[in-house]
């Protein structure tokens, strides 16, 4: 009897773990390729796929419709589309994956932004028919504003123009001119059929003109060790650790996750803000001590001397610090139906560090569409993107975000309502 092998991810696996995103215009095929990614890698239960069967022959589908195994929503499964950020996890035996799908319609750029934040790689489908869309162009300034690494433009639905060369050929020039203005530099371009399953695990036997990698192989092999930024030593303290029992008497342990660089034993480190100096006597970790951490390790710090240090502080290189300041220029993805106040307040959550802000200007919003500046119409709302500068009731250390990803960034939330309102990457 016919069966699949569901591969768990086993946390304790030294394998190598890659985030990736999937974003492109509605009914594209995201959560087609999903499916097909899962299925044909063997990663999905033998009951999971009955009930996709069945459920596909319930509403008169002629094929299995993988999309299920993703449209987790009531509303999702019944129009079709995806609404909220699904997580899928899978693994093979080179890597493991986290991949978030992210909705295509225009009125959930919002979750996009969220799927993508944590990316290594975005997968942006386009529609071989249609080429490049408005959302193609939002996703990909979004992508490239997120500072994703790599970008895999995967060219859907090939089956539909007879696995045409110079269609695809078509898709790959509009985009290329658009993505020239932008700073993405990693773009790698697959034909593939997600119903089908052409050159998405297998290779496809309709077009040998194609003699680039699967999508699967790519996923597999491409480079993401150089993602992190392993120079600038950067470690937002989240808790302090202190036992109070018999055999950890004297243990003082600061634990978080690296946000940037290599720690030693033995490492000369500055505490901020007070900026004491002192060497890391250990570093911790769950499996035990460990001789060398790393970004995005989390560990636990030891140091030699007793410095007061707590949440929200961060533990750098005396020779090498971030950015000190209560002014800061960010670039902003609005992410709530009520609008930004110019001269609001709001609370703000950088790293590890709480604090309160108001936003002093509102420079500009960016037409996604032209990539334009719009200076004129400065109304800040849902799914929109700006340029702002706040000030912070307290001194922040960041970097600008295409230097870290985590201490360039950070969220603005509504006082009223609790709700993460905004989501900025500092300039």
């Amino acid at each position: 009897m016919w069966a699949k092998i569901y591969i768990t991810l086993d946390i304790n696996e030294q394998k190598e773990l890659l985030r990736f995103t999937t974003a492109g215009s509605v009914d594209d095929g995201k959560s087609t390729l999903i499916g097909r990614l899962l299925y044909d890698s063997k990663s999905i239960f033998e009951d999971q796929y009955e009930t996709i069967v069945a459920t596909s022959e319930k509403r008169g589908e002629d094929y299995v419709n993988l999309a299920l195994l993703t449209d987790g929503l009531k509303a999702e499964r019944e129009q079709g589309i995806t609404i909220d950020v699904a997580y899928r996890y899978f693994a093979t035996p080179q890597r493991k994956f986290i991949i978030a799908d992210t909705p295509g319609h225009i009125q959930y750029t919002r979750n996009m932004v969220t799927g993508a934040s944590t990316a290594n790689l975005a997968i942006i489908l386009i529609d071989a028919r249609n080429s490049v869309v408005e959302q193609t162009r939002r996703h990909t300034f979004i992508a490239s504003l997120l500072n994703i690494p790599h970008v895999v433009i995967c060219v859907n639905k090939m089956d539909l123009v007879d696995y045409s060369e110079e269609a695809f050929n078509k898709v790959k020039a509009d985009f290329t001119e658009f993505a020239s203005k932008l700073n993405t530099k990693d773009i790698r371009f697959i034909p593939i059929s997600a119903l089908k399953g052409d050159n998405v695990v297998d290779r496809s036997e309709q077009m040998d003109w194609y003699d680039g990698p699967t999508l699967l192989y790519l996923l597999e092999t491409i480079h993401i060790g150089s993602d992190h930024n392993h120079i600038d030593v950067r470690f937002p303290v989240q808790y302090v650790i202190r036992p109070y029992s018999d055999e950890y008497h004297d243990y003082r342990g600061y634990a978080g996750r690296i946000a940037g660089g290599v720690l030693k034993p033995g490492d000369d480190v500055m505490a901020l803000p007070s900026g004491f100096t002192t060497k890391i006597k250990s570093i911790d970790t769950y499996d035990g001590p460990v001789d060398e951490a790393f970004s995005p390790m989390s560990v636990t710090l030891r140091l030699e001397d007793e410095i007061d240090i707590s949440r929200g502080d961060m533990i750098i290189r005396p020779n090498n610090q971030p950015e000190d300041g209560q002014d800061l220029d960010m670039m902003v993805c609005w992410l709530n139906e009520k609008p930004l106040i110019p001269k609001g307040k709001y609370a703000i959550r950088h790293t590890s560090k709480d604090a309160r802000c108001i936003i002093k200007e509102v420079k500009y919003k960016i037409n996604v569409n032209t990539l334009h500046r719009d200076e004129e119409d400065l109304t800040i709302g849902l799914n929109d993107i700006g340029r702002i500068s706040i000030r912070s009731t307290q001194r922040l250390f960041y970097d600008t975000y295409r230097r870290n990803r985590i201490t360039g960034s950070l969220i603005l939330i509504d006082e009223a309502t609790n709700e993460t309102v905004g989501a900025c990457m500092v300039i």
